[in-house]
């Protein structure tokens, strides 16, 4: 058994030497390697897997490839029973991942689990849930809403539905563990997205496949959630767009049209 831990990285060096950091520190006892893409990131983070992480396999993508094309990248030049796709803004604790790969290995017929993820204060993340539709984002902003302005029912909510150990539609991409045959069988993220939804359009795929989409709380992940993206708010709404429009027409093919003129009456353009 062994496992290939695969971050993508794009102007993020403070993040991910903070995510290897806690990776070194304690070290998953699944053998294997960690892969870093670095998508071209201006902030040398080529140097710094070089100079502090020479363990680490680097690969240099030459242009921003987005993040599915990152990840597929990143898996496709490794070998291993099981695939991590992290984020470079997370930090791991130790154990996390050998009881991640413990969860997956007994049972079978799971092809991705996620963790349970948190903000650096231990505040729960909703890290799963439906597939996208009209009925459940506007469910999902309500209630991500209210827990960003700390309505306290909300929180405990949110706190209680991230507890329980479930099988679910999603889970995030932040930390997503996956059975290498499975992701084989679907080949990998749709590249159609650039950044944002192919989390969700995967692990549709997967269940497609036959395979269950797991989530567990006995294991927790830090996320310190969009700060790789904090400096270039522009850039990260006009890739959700995006995003949000192919996997509308891809999954929601009816309601892709309505949101396409919703999204050019928010100043995008999908031609663009």
């Amino acid at each position: 058994m062994s496992l290939a831990i695969v971050i993508v990285a794009y102007n993020a060096v403070a993040e991910l030497s903070a995510a290897l950091e806690s990776l070194s520190a304690a070290p998953p006892s699944t053998p294997g390697e960690i892969v870093v893409v670095d998508n071209a990131s201006t902030d040398d983070v080529s140097g710094l897997v070089r100079g502090r992480f020479p363990g680490v396999r680097l690969i240099e993508a030459g242009a921003n490839l987005g993040f599915a094309r990152g990840v597929n990248l990143g898996i496709r030049n490794s070998s291993s029973d099981y695939v991590l796709l992290l984020n470079p803004d997370t930090t791991v604790p130790p154990g996390a991942i050998d009881r991640l790969v413990a969860a997956l290995q007994q049972a079978p017929d799971v092809g991705a689990i996620g963790p349970r993820l948190v903000d650096g204060t231990g505040r729960a993340e909703l890290s799963f849930g439906r597939m996208y539709s009209p009925v459940s984002e506007l469910r999902r902003k309500v209630w991500l809403g209210m827990q960003a302005r700390g309505v306290p029912f909300v929180q405990a909510a949110i706190e209680r539905a991230t507890s329980r150990e479930r099988d679910v539609e999603w889970v995030s991409g932040a930390c997503l563990l996956v059975r290498r045959s499975a992701g084989e069988g679907v080949g990998w993220l749709d590249e159609r997205y650039f950044l944002y939804a192919e989390d969700v359009d995967f692990c549709a795929a997967l269940r497609a496949a036959g395979w269950r989409v797991r989530f567990t709380p006995h294991v927790q992940v830090v996320h310190h959630r969009g700060r790789s993206g904090a400096g270039r708010p522009g850039e990260t709404l006009q890739a959700w767009q995006a995003s949000h429009l192919a996997f509308y027409r891809k999954h929601r093919p009816r309601w892709a049209p309505w949101l396409e003129r919703y999204l050019r009456w928010r100043g995008y353009d999908p031609a663009a």
